[in-house]
């Protein structure tokens, strides 16, 4: 699947990953319900890291058409929660 980080770029992500990321997506998602503003600073970055520890990143020049986009590393409780649905930010299988 490929992935964007809005303002950073994508990456290509093996379908297997999911399974943990869908782990910090949800804390997320929890956080945002809770207004926990520093639980959800820390799990969005820890969310953002582990995609590009796992992806593998495309060439800048690359126009591959993303199938899931995540925000920016800065966004806002208030960008992300317009991002979420009942599922959050990653999709179920």
């Amino acid at each position: 699947m490929i992935v964007r980080i809005m303002g950073e770029g994508q990456v290509k992500l093996a379908d297997s990953h999911f399974a943990e990321l869908d782990k910090l997506d949800d804390e997320l998602l929890a956080e945002v319900r809770d207004g926990d503003a520093d639980g959800f600073r820390r799990t969005l970055h820890a969310l953002l890291d582990k995609v590009r520890e796992l992806g593998e990143p495309l060439p800048d020049d690359s126009l591959e058409p993303s199938e899931l986009i995540l925000p920016a590393p800065g966004a806002t409780m208030e960008e992300v929660r317009e991002m979420l649905d009942d599922e959050g930010l990653i999709p179920s299988p």
